[in-house]
């Protein structure tokens, strides 16, 4: 039961990261495309807030509570080493890298800087009542 939910809390990261990186695609495709929900003030905030709140973690550097939350359950279960799946094999993978810290602080923070970027070249628009 720990595995699968490890596997989950994995899976649950993986959406996150797409989220961030996938939001900020589709905001600056949509601006071309004139998609509509783009400009969607909860999408928009959201989207903001979560790579705000990845920023603070790694200037801080604290550890995402997502993947402390899944080391721990993963040595709940015994199985300190990834050898299971090939969705969690390359899902862990594609999300943990071996750099310095201060790499992906800087990173996140460029990362951000483009956020911030398309919130003023593509501001949200509140909806209106009609």
């Amino acid at each position: 039961m720990y595995l699968l939910l490890a596997d989950l809390i994995l899976v649950t990261h993986a959406l996150f990261v797409a989220f961030v990186v996938l939001g900020l695609a589709a905001v600056v495709i949509g601006k071309f495309l004139r998609w509509n929900w783009i400009r969607n003030m909860w999408f928009r905030s959201a989207h903001l807030l979560a790579i705000g709140i990845v920023i603070v973690e790694s200037w801080l550097g604290w550890v995402c509570p997502l993947t402390e939350w899944e080391n721990r359950v993963r040595v709940a279960a015994d199985s300190g080493a990834y050898s299971g799946s090939f969705v969690q094999y390359w899902l862990h993978r594609l999300l943990f890298f071996d750099f310095e810290p201060w790499v992906f602080a800087v990173t996140y923070t460029i990362f951000g800087m483009l956020v911030a970027i398309a919130w003023l070249l593509v501001p949200p628009e509140r909806r209106r009542n009609k």
